[in-house]
């Protein structure tokens, strides 16, 4: 996930966290890691066709608000058996058609360790699975809405690379110059046929909107902010940093053409990393990432970036609970046509 970070008011963000960027560890509802059962290693592993990952929930995983993982869980596993997967945050639930997800984490490291400890874990076979990365996150104005869900068409790693100082540098200039030695790790094209049937099938999904996020886009000029949510793609762009400001979303998008992918209209936390996971084990033919977007990178025109970063009393975007769901909502179109027509995705990508 990839939401406000204020430097000021701790105690208040910490407060409106709870709503706006959850919790990364397990729900108290959910089992944690160590008190769910252990899944007998005599018993055959489980043929995993869909893995969903999310980042965070913030409460349990039925029954409250909903962070990235509830309707997931109540979609997919409200009858499953949590499994405890040594090395990741948070039980692996599964059902008897081969779709499986947890909670990995939030932030490269959490996740990318999880994800990996779940891929070796001999309780489950993912040589024909596919993966769907999923979570909240946030969008530039010129190119996204509160609402919005977007597909990944690449992944971008914002952090490896050299970056100092504005006042260091010519005026105008970028600030940031990739690291040599990471071509292999910094970018990666998804699966296009894979995104194709993704847009194919979700395109049209009808979206919830709230009149708090349909108030709150009109203090931004830009169209795009001001239209109702929708689902789209472009480059995910995968940061541990919480950058914000028009200054770091011009170099966000700087990087995402330096690197040869698409426009970059999504910031999170987790996919890049995850992708290099998957990769380096099952290669990255059957990766989605599902973002849905919950605030702008930026403030408006007539507030500053810290003002936007440590936002008034109602003063914030709004439309998270709706976000969460359109998430979802759109995911499974995909995931519920994949396991439906099995016989012709297990294979790979068919034809379309």
């Amino acid at each position: 996930m990839h939401l406000l970070r204020a430097p000021q008011s701790i105690v208040a963000w910490l407060a409106a966290a709870a709503l706006l960027a959850g919790c990364a560890s397990p729900s108290p509802s959910s089992p944690s890691a160590s008190a769910a059962p252990i899944r007998s290693q005599a018993a055959a592993p489980v043929h995993v066709k869909v893995f969903i990952a999310a980042m965070f929930e913030i409460g349990q995983n039925t029954g409250d608000r909903a962070g990235e993982f509830q309707h997931w869980y109540e979609r997919y596993w409200k009858n499953a058996t949590p499994v405890r997967v040594p090395g990741a945050i948070a039980p692996v639930y599964c059902n008897s058609d081969g779709v499986c997800g947890a909670v990995l984490g939030m932030g490269k490291v959490n996740s990318s360790a999880s994800m990996q400890a779940i891929l070796l874990n001999p309780a489950f076979d993912f040589s024909q699975a596919y993966y769907l990365i999923t979570g909240v996150a946030g969008t530039p104005p010129a190119r996204g809405t509160i609402g919005d869900v977007s597909w990944g068409s690449w992944l971008v790693d914002y952090d490896l690379g050299h970056r100092w100082a504005p006042e260091e540098n010519t005026p105008g200039a970028p600030t940031f110059m990739p690291r040599k030695g990471y071509e292999e790790y910094r970018r990666f094209q998804l699966n296009p046929a894979l995104l194709a049937w993704a847009m194919q099938l979700s395109a049209k999904t009808p979206l919830k909107d709230s009149d708090s996020a349909r108030a709150y886009r009109l203090r931004y000029p830009e169209p795009r902010a001001r239209q109702a949510p929708s689902v789209g793609q472009g480059t995910h762009m995968t940061g541990d940093t919480f950058f914000h400001g028009p200054g770091m979303s011009a170099q966000a998008q700087y990087i995402a053409k330096l690197y040869g992918a698409d426009d970059y209209v999504i910031t999170e936390m987790e996919a890049a990393a995850i992708t290099l996971v998957i990769k380096r084990t099952h290669g990255t033919d059957r990766i989605m990432s599902l973002r849905g977007a919950v605030n702008f990178d930026q403030g408006n025109p007539r507030e500053t970036t810290l003002q936007h970063l440590d936002p008034a009393p109602g003063e914030t975007a709004g439309g998270f609970a709706e976000t969460v769901e359109n998430i979802a909502r759109v995911g499974e179109r995909v995931v519920d046509h994949i396991v439906s027509q099995w016989p012709e995705w297990s294979a790979g990508v068919p034809p379309r």
